[in-house]
């Protein structure tokens, strides 16, 4: 009779079974994690939707060219949906939404990846440094971060705009340079967790240095939870791009982003007669930062050893 044994880490095959002489088949940890990740419907749903806004803002030369994105017509100003050729209508000196829409993908998703990226880096500098030295670099580091996260953001945001002056390059440093305390505090409680394992023990006893410790070992291991902030994390700094640029402190005309798009619904004419103008940028915002946060609470689920 073949007899089925299961195991934390795998699976015995039946004896005589495709795994012959009961030999351990083991799940992968990626494959593990894609069957845990593919259970939720939505969150495959909401992974697709992601890919194709991303492909189409990749692809954003192929479909419009900088010319429509930027040509003007006063006298196809403000013009419907449809109008001649104009998918989405024209703004109130006649460019091409459509085409202002996905250049302004292109332009808030790279703005996004980029902060994060930059918020990343500091974080794990900051994060690792105190959790594996603790001590006095602990607190201080801490308290630093504690600074950080009592101010708002917000405010933050925009006296550093009003300071370096207003651009892409801008905006995206300085989404990243205040968004780093949240990333530095889960880095740090999890080198905590870690450092006291065997293997940072048998790395010491190595004689293995402090850096190469933390590089090799610790932070790598810490990489999962930290990957799914990150995830969580571009929603965020899209919407956050999105508030500059509303505010007129963001991404400049006439580089189109959908945050300074979205500007044009401060005039309670455009808000109220030429919706067009403002309601596809909007609309972008919130399905692009619902899908993010759809996919990376999936990812967290996935990811969560306590889950099966």
């Amino acid at each position: 009779m073949s007899v089925e044994l299961r195991e934390p880490g795998g699976l015995l095959a039946p004896s005589g079974g495709p795994g012959e002489y009961g030999e351990p088949v083991f799940d992968s940890p990626w494959r593990t994690f894609w069957r845990r990740f593919a259970r939720n419907r939505v969150a495959v749903v909401a992974a697709l939707v992601l890919i194709a806004i991303a492909f189409i803002a990749a692809a954003a030369p192929l479909i419009a060219s900088i010319d429509q994105r930027d040509s003007t017509n006063l006298k196809g100003a403000n013009k419907p949906p449809g109008w001649e050729g104009h998918i989405l209508g024209t703004d109130d000196i006649g460019r091409d939404v459509f085409a202002r829409l996905i250049w302004g993908g292109r332009v808030s998703l790279t703005v996004g990846l980029t902060a994060v990226a930059i918020s990343i880096v500091v974080g794990i500098l900051i994060g690792s440094l105190s959790g594996f030295f603790g001590g006095w670099m602990d607190n201080v580091l801490m308290r630093f971060t504690d600074v950080f996260l009592s101010i708002p953001t917000l405010a933050l945001l925009i006296v550093g705009a009003a300071i370096l002056g207003p651009s892409i390059h801008t905006t995206m440093i300085i989404i990243g340079l205040v968004s780093w305390p949240g990333v530095a505090r889960l880095v740090r409680g999890e080198i905590l967790s870690l450092r006291g394992r065997d293997f940072v023990t048998a790395a010491r006893a190595a004689g293995a240095s402090s850096g190469y410790i933390i590089r090799k070992h610790l932070v790598p291991n810490s990489m999962a939870p930290v990957l799914v902030s990150a995830t969580l994390s571009v929603a965020g700094t899209i919407i956050l791009e999105a508030s500059l640029s509303f505010l007129g402190l963001g991404v400049q005309q006439p580089i189109p982003s959908w945050g300074n798009m979205l500007e044009a619904a401060t005039n309670w004419r455009v808000l109220t007669l030429y919706w067009w103008q403002w309601m596809p940028p909007g609309f972008m915002i919130f399905l692009t930062a619902l899908c993010i946060y759809i996919v990376g609470d999936a990812l967290r689920d996935a990811t969560d050893p306590r889950l099966k």
